[in-house]
């Protein structure tokens, strides 16, 4: 069976690592000459719209799927009707644009912070109005890693944060003084399994992820339970295929959805090591239409990403339990050029070695 990824990232590069030992052959699609994936799977170069590069990727593939949601949706359909794509193009229409994603979440019974659609600058004023302050302005379409989003602490704050985003269709987001970010990964097969992972509790800095623990610690059997029903309504909802993310806030006893990813994603990095079955190899068993794994956790897992820069391999790797995965990336400032995941039998040891490893990043 031979697999596309529309996407020659990181997340491309480890998809194809967790399928060659299935027997699986991958291609990606991507227009950079330069793609870290280009060095474990066939690289078509082309652009994501290109028909005649979408024509050729497809061309010889058993079933298409994609390592970033802003494919865009016309690209999916195309590819679609020449082979399957999964996970189902509507997904992509949910996570592309933050107040179609909101609504979807409310729509499913899963909360969220409050939030106004902004177009103009008097539709600020008045979700400022609605909403109060502390808010977050963002962009509705095209925002990662804590780009296209101005917090506003006052209204005060309304001029510098539309000159810098307006023009273009927004969201308001009521602020959350959340306790702890988590996200939930489950994978549903084609035939409707679905497997679920453990919470996992992610630290971010300015908005980008740079540590997650899985399981999460102070997790009881109920929080996972909800979470887990989040995830299945999402998933049934969409008729969904493949690793499905899932990022909230837990707020008093509340798990308030944030985002979601129609695809593998970082805070599910620990699993290549950290569980039976990692998502990567998940997600492909999924799309191929392979039984899935378990999703049990193999003991506690600490993830950190390399942002930037990347320490000796020679240090990161004498600290007990590290497993070190570099993305064969040129440096530069927030950067994602790796990731080091040390585990542990137990979550005491786990974080001694994880701030082992931190001083080396520090």
């Amino acid at each position: 069976m031979k697999v596309g990824i529309i996407g020659g990232g990181q997340l491309g590069r480890m998809l194809a690592l967790a399928g060659y030992p299935l027997g699986l052959e991958f291609r990606v699609l991507e227009p950079k000459p330069a793609a870290s994936a280009g060095d474990v799977a066939e690289h078509v170069r082309g652009d994501y719209d290109d028909p005649e590069a979408l024509d050729a990727f497809a061309n010889g593939l058993d079933v298409v799927t994609y390592e970033f949601e802003n494919v865009p949706r016309t690209s999916a359909d195309r590819l679609a009707g020449r082979v399957p794509v999964y996970p189902p193009p509507d997904a992509l229409d949910v996570a592309q644009d933050r107040l179609v994603e909101k609504r979807f979440f409310r729509e499913r019974g899963i909360p969220t912070a409050p939030f106004e659609p902004v177009g103009s600058r008097d539709e600020l004023d008045a979700a400022l109005e609605q909403l109060g302050t502390p808010a977050v302005l963002k962009t509705r379409r095209f925002g990662y890693d804590g780009k296209g989003q101005v917090i506003l602490r006052s209204a005060a704050d309304a001029d510098g944060a539309w000159e810098e985003l307006g023009g273009r269709p927004l969201i308001l987001e009521g602020f959350v003084a959340f306790q702890r970010e988590l996200s939930i990964l489950s994978v549903r097969g084609r035939h409707g399994a679905v497997r679920t992972y453990p919470l996992v509790h992610n630290v971010h800095h300015e908005g980008i992820l740079v540590r997650s623990r899985a399981p999460a610690p102070g997790v009881d059997a109920d929080l996972q339970a909800l979470a887990e029903d989040y995830a299945r309504r999402v998933l049934e909802k969409l008729d969904y295929v493949g690793v499905l993310a899932i990022e909230l806030f837990e707020h008093e006893g509340r798990l308030l959805a944030n985002e979601m990813a129609p695809r593998v994603h970082n805070s599910g990095h620990w699993s290549i090591e950290g569980a039976e079955t990692s998502q990567f190899e998940n997600h492909v068993r999924a799309v191929a239409g392979l039984p899935l794994g378990t999703t049990r956790p193999v003991g506690v897992s600490v993830m950190h990403n390399l942002i930037g820069t990347v320490p000796s391999l020679e240090a990161m790797l004498a600290v007990e339990g590290a497993h070190v995965h570099l993305y064969a990336k040129s440096a530069r400032p927030g950067r994602k050029l790796g990731h080091v995941t040390v585990r542990a039998a137990d979550g005491t040891t786990a974080l001694d070695r994880a701030e082992e490893l931190a001083d080396l990043l520090a």
